[in-house]
C-alpha cells in the first residue's frame, strides 16, 4: 500500500511539473518572440461605443464599499501575441477600490505575467507602474507613474490606453476616462499616443479600413473569432456599408477574419448563409446555413468555441435572447436546438484549462 501511495505522489508531482513546464515554455516563447508582421488592430479612443461587450454579470460598483463576499467578478483586458486586446473575466479578492485592483492585474510583474501567460496572453502596462485612481461624476481619473513613458512603441502605448479605457468603462459608474502622468496633464506619450482630454469606450480591435470605404458612410458591427491558441475568443470591430443589423453581422462573420489576420474562421470554409430571421416577440434568432456548416463538429473542440463566437456576434443586438441554427432548413443539434446567449466572452479558469490541454497535446506531438 505504501508503494501505491508513493506512486500516486510521483504521478501527481510529474503532472504538476509538466503543467509548470508548459506554462514556462510558452511564457518564454511569448516574451522572446519577434514582433509580428501582422498589422496590429487597435481601438479608437474617444469614439463612442457601437456594440458593448457582454459580461458575466453586473460588475461590483467601483465607488462603493464591497459586498460581504470573498471574491467578485471583474473584467481584465490583456493583449495576445498579435496585439489584439482580449477581455477576460476573473475572480479576484473582494476589496475596496475594485477598479484600481483590476487595473493592477494588467501591470507587468512576475506574478501578473505568469497569470497572463497561462491564458496565452500578455499584460499591457510596463513593470513598476504605479496607479492612482479617482472616480466621480461618471469620470475615472487615472494617474500613472512615468514608467509608461518608456513603452517601446506607439502600438504598445495605444494598447495600454485602450485597455485601461475598456477595463474602467466595464463598470457602470464610469463613462469617461482622463489620464494624468505623474500627477500632470500631458497631451501625448513618448511615441505620440494621445492621452489628453476625455476618452469614452471605443471600438475594440478595429480592423484596418479600406481606402475605398468612407468612414462617414460606414457603420460598425462587432464580430467574434477564435484566437490562434484555440482557447480564446477575440472581439473585432468591422466597418460595413449599409445597415449594421444582425443580418449584416452574420454575413460578415461568414466572410471570416481579414486577409492578414491570424484569427481563425468561426464557421467552416465554404459555409454559406441562406437567411436570418428574428422573432421580435420572443427575441429568438433563426440562422439558416448551407450544408457545409455541419463540418463545425470536426473542429478540435467539437465546434464549441465557434458556436460561442456565433452566439456572441448575435448578442450585440438588443432583444436577442436565443439563437436557433438550421442547416438547409433542418434544425442543427448543438446539444440543444436553441442555444441561449452566453454572457461572458472569456472566463479565466476555463481558458487556462483549455490552453494547458492544447499546449500539452502539442508538446507530446513534438
Amino acid at each position: 500500500m505504501k508503494f501505491l501511495s508513493d506512486q500516486r505522489r510521483l504521478y501527481l508531482l510529474a503532472a504538476v511539473l509538466l503543467a509548470l513546464t508548459i506554462i514556462l515554455c510558452f511564457a518564454w516563447r511569448l516574451w522572446s518572440a519577434p514582433p509580428s508582421d501582422t498589422p496590429i488592430p487597435t481601438a479608437t479612443p474617444g469614439v463612442p461605443v457601437v456594440t458593448p461587450l457582454p459580461i458575466a454579470s453586473k460588475l461590483p460598483d467601483a465607488t462603493e464599499k464591497p459586498a460581504a463576499t470573498a471574491t467578485v467578478s471583474t473584467i481584465v483586458y490583456y493583449q495576445d501575441n498579435n496585439g489584439y486586446l482580449v477581455p477576460v473575466m476573473k475572480q479576484i479578492e473582494n476589496q475596496q477600490g475594485i477598479a484600481k485592483a483590476t487595473l493592477s492585474l494588467m501591470v507587468s510583474s512576475p506574478r501578473n505575467d505568469m497569470e497572463a501567460a497561462r491564458l496565452g496572453l500578455r499584460t499591457v502596462l510596463p513593470e513598476g507602474t504605479d496607479i492612482d485612481l479617482d472616480i466621480s461624476g461618471g469620470t475615472a481619473r487615472v494617474d500613472l507613474s512615468d514608467t509608461v513613458k518608456r513603452l517601446p512603441d506607439a502600438e504598445a502605448e495605444t494598447n495600454m490606453v485602450n485597455a485601461i479605457v475598456q477595463t474602467l468603462t466595464e463598470f457602470d459608474t464610469v463613462r469617461t476616462v482622463q489620464f494624468l502622468i505623474d500627477g500632470q496633464q500631458v497631451s501625448t506619450l513618448a511615441h505620440g499616443t494621445s492621452v489628453g482630454g476625455e476618452f469614452s469606450r471605443g471600438m475594440l480591435n478595429l480592423e484596418s479600413v479600406s481606402a475605398s470605404l468612407d468612414p462617414e458612410d460606414a457603420q460598425t458591427v462587432m464580430l467574434y473569432f477564435p484566437g490562434e491558441t484555440g482557447s480564446l475568443i477575440v472581439p473585432v470591430s468591422r466597418m460595413v456599408y449599409g445597415e449594421a443589423d444582425i443580418n449584416t453581422a452574420i454575413l460578415e462573420l461568414v466572410k471570416g477574419p481579414g486577409a492578414a489576420s491570424p484569427l481563425d474562421n468561426t464557421l467552416p470554409s465554404g459555409c454559406g448563409l441562406i437567411d436570418v430571421k428574428t422573432d421580435k416577440s420572443t427575441g429568438k434568432v433563426t440562422i439558416n446555413f448551407t450544408q457545409d456548416f455541419i463540418r463545425i463538429a470536426e473542429q478540435a473542440d467539437g465546434g464549441r468555441q465557434a458556436l460561442k463566437a456565433l452566439m456572441l456576434t448575435c448578442s450585440q443586438f438588443p432583444g436577442v435572447t436565443s439563437v436557433e441554427i438550421m442547416v438547409e432548413g433542418v434544425p442543427y443539434d448543438t446539444g440543444v436546438a436553441t442555444s441561449s446567449i452566453p454572457t461572458t466572452i472569456n472566463i479565466a479558469d476555463e481558458i487556462a484549462d483549455q490552453f494547458l490541454a492544447t499546449q500539452a497535446a502539442l508538446l507530446f506531438e513534438q
